[in-house]
């Protein structure tokens, strides 16, 4: 695990949905009904959630869930206890991270990631790499492979970043990109990497399965 320089004050936002059948992974039901669509996006925050928990025995972070449906006690009864849960609100994609941005920053943090949990090639090591990354860098961006991205970090809030992008399609990460130079950020991109989020992306998940159980 890399040794951080300094101290600051970091925080891991990670974006998820309760994994109601019917609500989540929709564009998977089709091959895995509305039950086995659910279980996947619960396997997969847990997945998340153990990379960030092995971060966490190195680094010292602020690990905070935003979720959307189900309620704070749902969430702690799925996740456990050790976790700050708060709901992600109203808007689309952009608003609810502006949102979560601003809290972290006005509750006195330095670094800042978001992170969903659809892309299982997030590890503790990549995130680790983001936080030392944001000592030089105003912006770091992980792109997935979709043209969207599966990681931001930054050390302030900047709105510019979340407005006038139409989310969810394959021109979010260029996008983003295009606005950082706009603004003269200094800006630094991962690898590219898969989110699971149709039926030809699923081998990759089991990959990922495979790969954790060889550990």
């Amino acid at each position: 695990m890399l040794n951080l320089p300094g101290n600051p004050k970091r925080h891991l936002i990670i974006f998820t949905r309760y994994p109601e059948p019917g609500k989540t992974k929709t564009r998977l039901i089709p091959v895995l009904g509305t039950v086995g669509a659910a279980n996947l996006q619960r396997q997969m925050s847990e997945y998340t959630i153990f990379q960030v928990q092995e971060l966490q025995k190195a680094v010292d972070i602020f690990v905070e869930v935003r979720f959307t449906g189900g309620d704070s006690q749902l969430m702690e009864d799925w996740l456990g206890l050790d976790l700050v849960y708060q709901f992600q609100g109203e808007g689309d994609l952009g608003s609810r991270m502006v949102r979560s941005l601003f809290d972290a920053f006005q509750s006195g943090m330095e670094q800042v990631i978001i992170i969903g949990t659809d892309c299982p090639g997030v590890n503790a090591q990549i995130l680790a790499t983001v936080f030392e990354k944001l000592h030089a860098f105003d912006l770091v961006l992980g792109p997935a492979i979709d043209g969207g991205y599966y990681l931001i970090g930054l050390r302030q809030p900047i709105l510019e970043l979340f407005v006038n992008i139409d989310w969810g399609t394959d021109r979010v990460f260029q996008k983003t990109v295009d606005i950082a130079q706009k603004l003269n950020l200094s800006y630094v991109s991962l690898s590219p990497l898969a989110d699971i989020d149709r039926p030809e992306d699923l081998p990759i998940w089991e990959q990922a399965l495979a790969s954790q159980m060889e550990k």
